[in-house]
């Protein structure tokens, strides 16, 4: 495929943000459009620096790097464990977590009892104050996209369905066991450790958030371009 890179007038804003793990939605217009519009030409200089864009039909597009073995980070596993408190606690209060979790949103007033709640499972997370809860959790999800965050509301995206699948996805199996065997209790989602962290690199999409950085951004997309202006030659 030819490109036009005159084209892809965003293509620097986009590959900075993609390159840094954040996904990009509606909630982006200007980027999200030019993403949609020109959806094969970026896919396919993206393919060239070792990058799959993936557009997901709920409305949003990420990175998912060629090398599927790249491990799982702890802020990926940090993002998903509190997926799962978060989840429960919302049908402890008889609230819906899809609703919650798709577009819904959470007070920042909350979020002390839901630290005293889940406290245990907080710490495998190294998350033991607000203070860490804030930082390590809910500020990665709004630099990420998968929240956004005005007056100590936090409003969750699209995005949320990556670890809100996964979610789903446990409970559903849960059912299922409990349907052919007993009731069983979902076991409380705990952080991976090194040995276990292997099993990971089979998965087709580890939810890896790892910040690319063996290539800096700029090299990296000076280099892809250069490629293909050079196989276009």
């Amino acid at each position: 495929m030819h490109l036009d890179l005159s084209e892809l007038s965003q293509l620097a804003p986009i590959f900075r943000e993609l390159f840094k793990g954040y996904h990009v939605s509606r909630r982006d217009p200007e980027l999200y459009a030019q993403l949609s519009n020109f959806q094969d030409q970026y896919r396919t200089l993206f393919k060239a620096l070792g990058f799959e864009l993936v557009c997901d039909t709920r409305g949003f597009y990420y990175f998912v790097p060629d090398m599927a073995a790249a491990a799982v980070n702890k802020t990926a596993q940090r993002l998903a464990l509190f997926t799962f408190i978060l989840v429960e606690h919302l049908a402890d209060q008889g609230r819906d977590p899809i609703a919650v979790l798709d577009g819904g949103s959470l007070g920042r007033e909350e979020l002390p009892s839901l630290l005293e709640k889940y406290r245990d499972l907080f710490i495998q997370a190294e998350v033991q104050t607000v203070e860490e809860l804030e930082e390590k959790i809910m500020r990665r999800m709004t630099q990420l996209g998968f929240a956004s965050e005005e007056n100590g509301v936090y409003r969750f995206l699209p995005p949320m369905h990556r670890f809100l699948d996964v979610c789903l996805s446990v409970q559903q199996d849960r059912d299922l066991a409990a349907s052919v065997h007993s009731v069983l209790p979902l076991p409380a989602p705990v952080l991976i450790d090194e040995a276990a962290e292997a099993k990971f690199l089979e998965t087709d999409d580890p939810l890896d958030l790892t910040e690319f950085d063996e290539e800096s951004e700029e090299d990296a997309l000076a280099r892809a371009i250069a490629e293909e202006q050079e196989s276009d030659a």
